[in-house]
């Protein structure tokens, strides 16, 4: 299981350590956004210190609606205690978990400040 706290701008936060492949490595909070169909997204100067590898160009569909097209690389995240090889998008944004990391797992999220957030595995 992994928990995190609601902040005072009623955002759901999880803590996460994420790697690149020379071992770099970093813990952020992350903001839970269900409305994101991806994996992660990270800061473009936290990717370059990483040092991850370049996957592909792709684009994708702001809340606004507007297209923007954001590099994807491949990190190692330790999601559970457990390393697990996901992509991320680099974009100008706080770090944001997608619904593709969430994905078999129950997220529930007490909706005040300071509330609990939890992410836990489906059967």
């Amino acid at each position: 299981m992994i928990t995190g706290i609601v902040n005072a701008n009623r955002e759901a936060i999880i803590r996460l350590m994420v790697m690149g492949p020379q071992g770099h490595q970093q813990e952020i909070e992350a903001i839970i956004d269900t409305g994101f169909t991806g994996f992660l997204t990270l800061p473009p100067l936290l990717v370059t210190t990483l040092g991850p590898t370049w996957l592909c160009r792709q684009p994708g569909r702001l809340a606004d609606g507007r297209v923007e097209y954001f590099d994807v690389y491949v990190v190692t995240v330790i999601w559970e205690g457990q390393p697990r090889i996901i992509e991320v998008e680099a974009a100008d944004t706080e770090p944001l978990v997608g619904m593709s990391l969430l994905e078999h797992y129950a997220l529930r999220i007490d909706i005040l400040s300071g509330g609990i957030v939890t992410v836990t595995a489906l059967p």
